[in-house]
């Protein structure tokens, strides 16, 4: 395996341990991963995951270049949906200050750190990773 596969490997397997990950705490009782927030979109991080671990594994380098930017974008994808479902998620309350307070008892967790490195460094090695042709000595002028 060459070094770049083994980091896209990392940020994969990164990418599926932080799908488990506590990302959101409402009112500090509870936590939520991607699979609570959401499952049928956790379920397609963690198709993309699998997808991107087979493909850096196996030397696929354009796959595991798909796979990594299409998992980047569907993270950044989760935390703004998250953003704005935070923000509205008490807008149907007619006081202004309870809808505030409310709102910031929803606390996001250290697992989008671990969603957003996994991405990120399955990027960094996917871009990093291209294939050097290989040249002949008697082509080379002297």
């Amino acid at each position: 395996m060459r070094l770049s596969s083994i980091l896209s490997f990392t940020g994969f397997v990164l990418l599926f341990a932080g799908t488990y990950c506590p990302l959101l705490r409402p009112f500090y009782l509870f936590s939520w991963n991607v699979y609570k927030i959401n499952q049928p979109y956790g379920l397609v991080l963690l198709l993309i995951a699998i997808v991107g671990i087979a493909a850096s594994f196996l030397n696929q380098v354009k796959i595991t270049r798909i796979a990594a930017w299409l998992s980047f974008a569907l993270v950044v994808l989760l935390l703004v949906a998250a953003l704005l479902k935070v923000q509205t998620a008490f807008s149907f309350i007619p006081f202004p200050k309870l809808d505030a307070f409310l709102s910031r008892q929803i606390k996001f967790r250290w697992g989008w750190w671990v969603l957003f490195a996994g991405p990120v460094i399955a990027l960094a090695g996917a871009l990093s990773g291209k294939p050097k042709a290989y040249i002949k000595p008697e082509e080379v002028s002297s």
